[in-house]
């Protein structure tokens, strides 16, 4: 009972620290000071530089759903419905939480350890002796960066795993490209891109927000940081992947899968 109170202390703990900060992005947006410069230097490290690992993520993510979607389907003679399935398996699942847990990996890590090296090296303090807050200069244009930045990725991630599957499934397995386009069209719409593009903007959130909270915590020089690093490469991963199910329970219920509404 002692080790389970003192979980749910340590977890009522973070979750308060988390929400101190959320509120001082809020307060940052309405009376601080964005700095355009470092947005624009965040974009091109979340957004340009993790182009070729959410390429390659997601063409390959699309690739291997469509070949085992087509080793079951050939079993039932409905090859062609594996376009639709992994059209709407990309966009409304794999597409945002594939991209979101490898941003969590090369982002969330990088932005625990350069905040957190600035926390144990004192130049967070040496902002605050400046009069700037640490928020407005370290946060909130990662977090404007990611917001910008993570749509295009899902939306790149999910395009080039649809690429994919076509390529596998009219090349390797035989089935006709214009029924594999037609069944991808039927049971594909505008609510699917919706629910990539919600999941992408809450998906981003979570990642800027707990690795930046993480790097803000640092202590105990590399150690420390190295240890935040973990935490928050950890902790966003698993964020992401409990939103995921409650997301998808809300958006079915908001935007009804193309098969339900066909």
């Amino acid at each position: 009972m002692r080790l389970l109170g003192g979980l749910v202390t340590g977890f009522l703990q973070y979750l308060g620290e988390v929400s101190i900060l959320i509120g001082d992005i809020f307060e940052s947006f309405v009376k601080g000071k964005i700095r355009w410069r470092i947005v624009m230097q965040q974009i091109v490290e979340i957004g340009h530089r993790s182009q070729p690992v959410v390429i390659v993520t997601g063409a390959f993510t699309g690739a291997v759903l469509a070949a085992q979607s087509l080793f079951q389907f050939s079993m039932l003679n409905m090859e062609t419905g594996a376009g639709a399935l992994v059209s709407v398996a990309m966009l409304r699942e794999l597409g945002p939480s594939v991209t979101a847990l490898m941003l969590a990996g090369r982002v969330g890590a990088a932005m625990a350890a350069e905040i957190g090296t600035m926390k144990v090296t004192e130049q967070v303090d040496a902002l605050r002796s400046m009069s700037v807050h640490p928020v407005d200069y370290l946060v909130t244009p990662r977090v404007i960066a990611m917001l910008v930045a993570m749509p295009l990725l899902i939306g790149e991630s999910a395009a080039f795993g649809i690429i994919a599957s076509v390529i596998v499934g009219t090349g390797p397995f035989g089935v006709n490209e214009a029924y594999w386009m037609n069944q991808m069209g039927k049971f594909t719409d505008l609510s699917d891109i919706t629910i990539a593009l919600i999941k992408g903007m809450v998906f981003g959130l979570l990642i800027v927000t707990i690795s930046c909270h993480q790097g803000m915590k640092a202590s105990g020089g590399a150690v420390g940081v190295g240890r935040s690093t973990t935490r928050a490469m950890v902790f966003s991963a698993l964020a992401i992947l409990v939103f995921n199910f409650f997301l998808t329970l809300l958006m079915n219920i908001v935007f009804p899968a193309g098969l339900h509404r066909g």
